[in-house]
């Protein structure tokens, strides 16, 4: 594990850390978390994704990777064959960038964890992101919170739900999803037998839709114990 959070690396000191992990084939953790990385910092780590045949973990957290960074990071990820963790959690990813890793997303056979959280992804974004764990078969744990979701992309994402089987958390605390969202969520959960821990803090739900909701999350988690 190298966790090097909170140096003030940039593009320019990422190139040569991208460099090495093209090569290395003993790291498994990575932390680069408010290392103020850009985009161009991205595509070196996606260039080196495609090539690392060692990395499970790569934290990105909390730096400036906006939808540009994120497509090369989803090129690097569809070559990748052992990255499990990405967080992505805390930048300027919108929509267009989510559409590039929910692409990476139905190619990846690898990645169980993404986290997306406190970016700026709106309904669109979460189209495209349900659109890929319809298709996707190893992702667990996939975290939104903190974006731009409403109604409509709870939707989209509660019609994923009804077909996936993999999926056991979702995070979609403090967006802006009411009780229309909220609802397609349950229903969607009357047929999902998989989702164990689904978070919607934080947004504009009625508690009766919250209890139902919470019933059937219940249901599948004490269905999954031992």
């Amino acid at each position: 594990m190298l966790n090097l959070a909170g140096n003030n690396f940039e593009d320019l000191g990422v190139q040569d850390l991208a460099n090495a992990l093209t090569h290395n084939t003993t790291l498994m953790t990575l932390g680069l978390g408010y290392c103020s990385i850009e985009d161009v910092g991205a595509q070196y780590l996606g260039d080196a994704l495609q090539h690392n045949i060692t990395l499970t973990t790569l934290s990105l957290k909390s730096n400036y990777i906006a939808d540009v960074g994120a497509q090369h990071l989803a090129s690097g990820l569809q070559q990748n064959t052992t990255l499990t963790t990405l967080d992505l959690a805390e930048n300027y990813i919108r929509d267009v960038g989510a559409r590039h890793l929910a692409d990476a997303a139905q190619h990846n056979r690898t990645l169980t964890t993404l986290n997306l959280g406190w970016n700026e992804i709106g309904d669109v974004g979460a189209q495209y992101l349900a659109d890929a764990i319809q298709h996707n078969t190893t992702l667990t744990t996939l975290d939104l919170a903190k974006n731009y979701i409403t109604d409509v992309g709870a939707q989209h994402l509660a019609d994923a739900l009804r077909q996936n089987t993999t999926v056991t958390t979702l995070n979609l605390g403090w967006n802006e999803i009411g009780d229309i969202g909220a609802q397609y969520l349950a229903n969607a959960l009357k047929h999902n037998t998989t989702l164990t821990i689904l978070k919607l803090d934080g947004n504009r739900i009625e508690f009766d839709v919250i209890r139902e909701i919470d019933e059937f999350v219940e249901r599948n988690a004490s269905e999954r114990q031992p």
